[in-house]
């Protein structure tokens, strides 16, 4: 077994495009649920809706790309504004109901043949980033140390969205610290109190919806860019399922936390398929017990058990905070 190569592709997976991006979506959905107790199960709607955007105004509409972002953006707000208007007033399982029926709905009717047209149905649309690859300042090449390397368009897409990332959490470590801050964090705690008070829940809430899911859009747009296609099938209910991984791991409520779990996420899970595959080629594992189709599922279950262990020893995830998750109830 090479060593060398698994610790290799981990990093690269760790600190990769992917990484950044979902931990973007992560920083959103941190905000619906780790600071504002909202139950979004349908996160990977706004990055549905956010890919879509840009490739339909692009592939389909033949519009410019950055039209194509504002497209991704209003989506995202509308897809919010129908998702908080009938359910914020609700408990917070409607949300979670709801949430989850949107996203599969809209993966469904993106790629039905009704929206074919449009949508490119069950194939999706492809090369619609060219605007985004034309103000690459890195030459064409590969580029890293060691045995960790990128391309200059995946290079170029990585240092976008880690930049975003760390913009975003600059921004949302200053929004946590002023007055609409604490308030979602005291509608976490305790909604009864807040609005006893008179405050606007709702309003609160809907705020936060709409925020967390423009952020979602956003990674939509840079997994759609970074691929240069997107597909309806690639946004299935377990993306969201992912992020909340990812986010338990790191911590919710803390604004590294998504960071954090994505990062590690993304290493422990292709270090555990690279030494795998490592594994059966060198025949420390037989065939015949794992075969090659049979790894990602032995991956997945892998991760799981370790975040059961997790949540078993510490709940409140790598960067949480035991004292915060007793207070919120969670």
């Amino acid at each position: 077994m090479d060593f060398e190569i698994i610790l290799s592709d981990a990093i690269r997976s760790g600190i990769g495009p992917i990484a950044a991006i979902f931990a973007l979506s992560a920083m959103g959905l941190n905000l619906h649920f780790g600071y504002t107790g909202l139950l979004n199960f349908g996160q990977v709607g706004f990055m549905l809706v956010g890919g879509y955007g840009v490739a339909i105004t692009v592939a389909t509409w033949g519009g410019s790309m950055w039209l194509g972002v504002l497209v991704g953006l209003a989506s995202a707000i509308v897809l919010a504004l129908l998702l908080g208007l009938p359910t914020l007033r609700l408990r917070a399982d409607y949300l979670a109901i709801t949430t989850i029926a949107a996203g599969e709905t809209l993966r469904l009717f993106y790629r039905s043949s009704w929206a074919e047209p449009t949508t490119g149905g069950v194939f999706g649309l492809q090369r619609f980033a060219g605007e985004f690859y034309d103000l690459n300042p890195i030459p064409r090449g590969s580029y890293g140390f060691w045995l960790i390397t990128f391309s200059s368009r995946d290079l170029w897409v990585m240092i976008v969205a880690w930049a975003l990332v760390v913009i975003v959490g600059l921004l949302l470590a200053v929004l946590m610290r002023s007055p609409w801050g604490r308030v979602i964090k005291s509608i976490r705690d305790d909604e009864t109190a807040v609005r006893s008070l008179g405050k606007n829940v709702y309003a609160y809430k809907m705020t936060s919806l709409v925020l967390g899911g423009v952020l979602g859009a956003v990674a939509g747009m840079l997994q759609a860019i970074q691929v240069q296609s997107v597909s309806a099938d690639s946004f299935d209910p377990g993306v969201t399922f992912f992020l909340y991984t990812l986010l338990i791991l790191g911590g919710a409520g803390r604004i590294l936390g998504p960071v954090v779990g994505s990062i590690l996420f993304w290493f422990v899970l292709t270090f555990i398929d690279s030494a795998l595959r490592q594994a059966i080629d060198a025949g420390v594992i037989s065939s015949d017990l794992i075969s090659t189709s049979e790894i990602g599922a032995v991956r997945f279950a892998l991760v799981g058990v370790a975040l059961i262990l997790l949540v078993a020893f510490r709940p409140q995830g790598i960067l949480g905070s035991r004292k915060e998750m007793l207070l919120s109830g969670r």
